[in-house]
């Protein structure tokens, strides 16, 4: 599709008062079966608001080989109840190989490494079938999400990238859950604020932020999914 990065650009500004029903309805409308979610698994939030834009649409979930017993349960959980279809992508290599080539622990020795091989570059291949893509980016999760937009240029990717609730708040994530009933990670009621891989992510203690719980000691704070 021609004129991606002007599109989104567009979208951005024109969206950023508008619902995040009504930004999930433009990129279903413009981009249709082009269109995909992207989920962790810590909830389903925007899986779920996606389905009432486009029932049926792909849900993309990676699982890396270090995922909770409780993220693989809810992602089952979600494709079986929600009006989605989730597809799972998987590393070229397992955890096994990947310890035989790198060394065992590589995300205690090299995270950033860990995360590309397990992360950004399956993710890249996934996502080869989609010109535009939603997350569940909040502005207020992190100093770095700040001023993430509704509607962006994924550059890297050169793909619109959707951050249909980069508005909300943490209250209106659980008003939502709470109005629909909607599937969340059981570990967000054990002390996690922030699901990502068991290895690199532990329990928020009272007054961090939702993040402070991933990567806990390293200057590191995105996987690189959305740097």
């Amino acid at each position: 599709m021609p004129g991606l990065e002007q599109l989104a650009l567009q979208a951005g500004r024109e969206l950023e008062d508008a619902s995040a029903q009504e930004i999930l309805a433009w990129a279903a409308d413009t981009f249709g079966e082009r269109f995909c979610v992207t989920s962790s698994m810590e909830d389903a939030v925007v899986a779920h608001l996606a389905s009432r834009a486009r029932p049926g649409i792909d849900v993309v979930f990676l699982d890396t080989g270090y995922h909770f017993p409780e993220t693989i349960g809810t992602r089952d959980a979600v494709a079986a109840v929600m009006d989605v279809r989730v597809i799972t992508l998987t590393p070229p290599r397992s955890v096994a190989e990947q310890d035989a080539e790198h060394g065992p622990r590589l995300h205690d020795r090299d995270p950033d490494l860990c995360c590309a091989l397990r992360k950004v570059k399956p993710l890249e291949e996934g996502l080869r079938a989609y010109d535009a893509w939603a997350t569940g980016l909040r502005r207020d999760e992190s100093p770095t999400r700040a001023h993430t937009p509704v509607v962006g240029w994924d550059a890297r990717r050169g793909k619109v990238k959707v951050s249909p609730i980069a508005r909300w708040t943490q209250d209106d994530v659980d008003a939502y859950i709470a109005e629909h009933g909607v599937l969340t990670n059981p570990l967000l009621q054990d002390g996690y604020a922030s699901v990502g891989c068991a290895p690199c992510t532990r329990r928020v203690r009272e007054g961090e932020d939702a993040r402070a719980g991933r990567w806990a000691g390293r200057a590191k704070t995105e996987c690189g999914l959305h740097g």
